[in-house]
């Protein structure tokens, strides 16, 4: 090695180190560009590791391969530069990639649509660069052994700064760059680092200047338009856009609503009606549960709300009751800032910075309603759906307490993941009642150890002097069903809550492209854009 910066070898374990950051950064990216149109579910994170693990796999045969036929460190730092220029460009084209592969799939296959367009989308976005990187051991060892005797110490010594630098790549990303710059911010950093990397290397070389400064114009570039750009590009009305260590964040409004979203493709999280009135979502329907407690009978109520948003029951709650008292568990801040600044939520109602179940697990005190409504699209926490979460729930409740609950899949036939969690209630509470609320996916459940709470209901409506309200609980309280429990019990050990949630998801999103794709069929690729536009 005739380059003065890699004399001494430490150049070469520099770049081990800086591969291994890169490539744990780019999988927690990965994640991040994905969640906002694929949630961050299990299943979304499997197709992620296993993507990169094929990219990895290959790159490790075909870098070991090529240092063996040609030794050449410019070639390594060649596919590291690549690398570099092509991280740089996943903020600026990623997410057109993913809604074109989305709106393919749509047409392309009849089933597991999110595993298919999920998978398609790490295949093109992420494959070739981690494939690049994947080469950067095997070749750093054909450089850095120079003989039998020492070459297990050598290569320890390259799999220890790849393990480090993987460790620094795994936390930087999760509690430091994404929570304050974003996702977009990350690939570029990590494209940054990488492209520096192979700069250093090519300068001290004076060679490949030319591929260089064209890289990193590509790059410069791409940080403009990167930065800028947005998740929900197709979207003007967009308020606020961010991300936390748990979520995307968008926040919309107009003249009559705001909305908080953490999914540009699937629904609504958190709503404000700016005139006061009902919101026409399931929000409306979840306050029956204060009249089955006797909301209008009693003088206080203890409210809990595990999954608290931006407070939307509460304020929606608070505008027709005076004798609830509120405390909220949200485990997302960022969340709970959004709540006071753009949704009205008082300063007087105390948010539990908290994990539902864990909250649960950390208090003695009981509720007269507990409200449950942490499930977002396919992203249903597991460890608040089974029988020892209700169980917790139930011994968290006073006498003739109501736990009320949004189920937000609900889809035809048997065996979804409403019928999952309605058994596992039932196992638990003997009174469940269920109603479809109108116009919408979503279910609200009803759970109860009182067998009279729809008496209670019943005459607590009876008080209510506000006309709207009024209609709307009598009619809630007219089409409640009393639910027949099942057998399709979860628990901590077995609780397939995201296989479920991706088939209510596939039929929700293949019920809603009937239409278009019967237009397809019919009238081919122009007459789908003459219905679009």
């Amino acid at each position: 090695m005739k380059e003065s910066v890699l004399k001494n070898k430490i150049y070469l374990y520099l770049t081990e180190f800086f591969a291994g950051m890169s490539v744990m950064a780019v999988e927690l990216g990965a994640s991040r560009l994905l969640a906002p149109y694929f949630s961050s579910s299990q299943i979304v994170w499997t197709i992620i590791i296993g993507t990169i693990m094929i990219a990895m796999a290959l790159g490790n045969i075909y870098g070991g391969r090529s240092a063996d036929k040609n030794p050449d460190p410019d070639r390594l730092y060649i596919r590291i530069l690549v690398a570099a220029v092509w991280l740089a460009a996943i903020p600026v084209l990623g997410k057109y990639v993913i809604v074109g592969i989305s709106g393919v799939m749509i047409f392309a296959v009849n089933s597991n649509l999110l595993i298919w367009a999920a998978f398609a989308a790490c295949m093109i976005i992420f494959v070739f660069p981690l494939f690049l990187l994947g080469t950067v051991t095997p070749s750093l060892v054909k450089y850095t052994v120079d003989s039998l005797d020492s070459s297990g110490r050598t290569v320890g010594l390259l799999n220890a700064f790849n393990t480090i630098g993987s460790i620094i790549g795994t936390f930087v990303p999760t509690f430091i760059t994404i929570p304050s710059v974003g996702t977009s911010a990350t690939f570029l950093i990590f494209s940054g680092i990488l492209l520096l990397l192979a700069a250093v290397y090519f300068v001290s070389a004076k060679r490949k200047l030319v591929q260089v400064a064209v890289a990193v114009a590509i790059a410069v570039v791409c940080c403009f338009f990167g930065a800028v750009s947005s998740f929900a590009f197709w979207q003007e009305d967009i308020e606020y856009e961010g991300e936390s260590v748990y979520n995307y964040l968008q926040v919309t409004e107009d003249d009559d609503e705001v909305i908080l979203s953490t999914n540009v493709l699937f629904g609504v999280q958190s709503m404000l009606v700016k005139s006061g009135g009902l919101t026409g979502m399931y929000y409306d329907i979840a306050m029956a549960a204060p009249y089955m407690a006797g909301v209008r009978e009693r003088e206080s109520l203890d409210v809990l709300i595990l999954g608290m948003g931006t407070g939307t029951y509460a304020t929606q709650c608070s505008r027709y009751f005076d004798n609830l008292n509120f405390e909220g568990v949200e485990i997302d801040e960022k969340i709970i800032a959004l709540s006071r600044k753009y949704f009205e939520l008082p300063e007087s109602v105390h948010v539990e910075l908290y994990d539902g179940r864990a909250y649960l697990n950390a208090v003695d005190k009981t509720y007269d309603i507990i409200m449950v409504d942490a499930y977002q699209d396919i992203t249903i926490p597991f460890q608040m759906s089974t029988v020892e979460f209700f169980t917790l729930v139930k011994n968290h409740l006073n006498d003739g307490g109501v736990m009320v609950m949004n189920m937000n899949m609900k889809t035809g036939g048997n065996g979804g993941i409403n019928d999952y969690l309605c058994d596992t209630v039932s196992a638990v509470f003997e009174e469940v009642y269920t109603v479809d609320v109108e116009r919408s996916s979503n279910v609200e459940l009803f759970a109860s150890q009182n067998p009279d709470i729809l008496s209670v209901m019943t005459e607590n409506i009876g008080l209510e002097k506000d006309f709207r309200l009024n209609s709307l609980m009598a009619s809630t309280a007219e089409r409640l069903e009393k639910y027949s429990a099942g057998d399709k019990i979860m628990t901590d050990d077995r609780a397939p809550v995201e296989l479920l949630g991706m088939r209510a998801i596939d039929a929700l999103i293949f019920d809603e492209a009937a239409y278009y794709k019967n237009v397809f069929k019919a009238r081919g690729f122009k007459g789908l854009i003459e219905s679009l536009s």
